[in-house]
């Protein structure tokens, strides 16, 4: 997760379902896809299949500023939702988050 220079944030994670449970958390992923993108602040919430792969997903997310992200990480909502998610998935939530930062041409 990184801010940018105009305040927005962006979060891709990538994460594998456990054996045997990759139709399960697609259908967590796409039952949490609308709620996330109405909470305050979301800009961008996309969940993605990897093509060739299934089980493996990406999820690319921006929000307006860090304290809208900080809010969705600890809504109400999650304190259930983790503890599900971790039951589907291979690894560690922190495993997958990567740190995306921006660039752009000086001219």
């Amino acid at each position: 997760m990184t801010a940018t220079p105009n305040g927005y944030v962006t979060v891709v994670w990538n994460t594998k379902a456990k054996p045997g449970r990759e139709a399960d958390l697609k259908a967590f992923i796409t039952a949490a896809i609308t709620p996330s993108r109405n909470d305050p602040g979301n800009i961008d919430y996309e969940a993605h299949e990897v093509d060739g792969r299934p089980g493996e997903f990406v999820i690319y997310e921006r929000w307006e500023a860090r304290t809208h992200l900080d809010a969705h990480l600890t809504a109400p909502r999650m304190h259930e939702l983790v503890p599900q998610m971790l039951e589907l998935i291979d690894g560690t939530i922190e495993d997958g988050i990567r740190l995306l930062h921006p660039f752009r041409p000086t001219h």
